[in-house]
């Protein structure tokens, strides 16, 4: 018999901000993961501190800190191993997490008219997909980054 996973205290308390966030409550979500982010410090666990930033740039109202703190998820992933993804529950590998990612980011960069970033983040989550799974979720993802692609010419056709 295997031993049973220990609570993660930390996701628990991710996934209560992200609960505030999703329920509207923007500025408390903010609150709630500003504290968790600052309980990590900058080299604290890449596994929440991905979690943490991936979710707070969600509930930007600024796209300036919206992009801030998609390139700190992306730091982060960049520090995370597949084992330290695997104890944390999640069966995919780290390359999963790349794809969303980089959509982030590209529609970070397409919102501020940096297209020519844009389009590296849309390729590189693109390039990423492979990682997917094949359920909802890698649909979810693969098919914002096809209207990523969309979007970000017909921003170029419109200032062109």
């Amino acid at each position: 018999m295997s031993d049973p996973i220990e609570p993660d205290h930390v996701m628990e308390r991710i996934g209560a901000a992200m609960a505030l966030g999703h329920a509207g409550d923007q500025t408390g979500a903010r609150v709630a993961f500003e504290a968790i982010w600052a309980e990590l410090g900058p080299d604290g666990d890449p596994f929440h501190r991905v979690a943490v930033a991936h979710s707070m740039a969600d509930v930007q109202d600024d796209v300036h800190e919206e992009l801030r703190w998609d390139l700190l998820a992306l730091e982060a992933a960049d520090e995370l191993t597949d084992e330290r993804v695997h104890a944390g529950g999640v069966t995919g590998p780290v390359a999963a997490f790349y794809p969303s990612l980089h959509l982030n980011l590209g529609e970070a960069y397409r919102k501020l008219r940096r297209l020519d970033l844009a389009d590296d983040h849309a390729a590189a989550g693109l390039a990423a997909t492979a990682a997917l799974p094949d359920d909802g979720y890698g649909r979810m993802i693969r098919g914002g980054l096809d209207a990523l692609v969309e979007r970000i010419a017909d921003d170029r056709a419109s200032a062109g």
